[in-house]
């Protein structure tokens, strides 16, 4: 499943990075360049514009809360999906990229020496070169989501 969010929705579209599916944020003002993304790379409009026009053979999620934890859980259950460990941090949250696994040595002189001592496993954005380890974001993640009771589908 591969999501377009319009701009209102940045943060939701981190998010849905976060827990593993392909989230493109569109920031654009014109509706026929959101529609024609949509269809050719078929993706699910997610949105709160109440003011875009629907188009056809394109699924829309209309959302309507503000805060970013219940848009997380009404975009979960409108469309029928679980958060899925495995899939968790499979994405680079700035570009949307798929990560890759790199080894310890090569990220050497690109990460703090403390995270360096102290974590083994790395993955890097081969996109935008970012790279990440499980640090205490993975733990934050896995308390708000049991606050926003997803944790019994992780």
């Amino acid at each position: 499943m591969k999501f377009l969010l319009t701009k209102e929705l940045g943060r939701l579209a981190r998010w849905l990075r976060i827990l593993g599916f392909d989230s493109e944020y569109f920031n654009q003002e014109r509706a026929g360049a959101l529609i024609i993304k949509a269809l050719r790379e078929s993706r699910i409009i997610i949105t709160r514009n109440h003011k875009l026009p629907q188009a056809r053979g394109i699924k829309t999620v209309l959302l309507r809360n503000e805060k970013i934890h219940e848009q997380l859980i009404e975009t979960l259950g409108e469309l029928h999906i679980k958060a899925d460990k495995e899939r968790m941090f499979s994405r680079c949250i700035i570009c949307n990229h798929e990560l890759e696994e790199v080894s310890k040595k090569s990220v050497r002189d690109k990460v703090p020496e403390y995270v360096f001592k102290t974590q083994e496993n790395f993955v890097t954005c081969p996109r935008c070169n970012r790279i990440y380890w499980q640090g205490t974001h993975w733990g934050n993640v896995n308390t708000t989501l049991e606050k926003l009771k997803l944790s019994q589908e992780i």
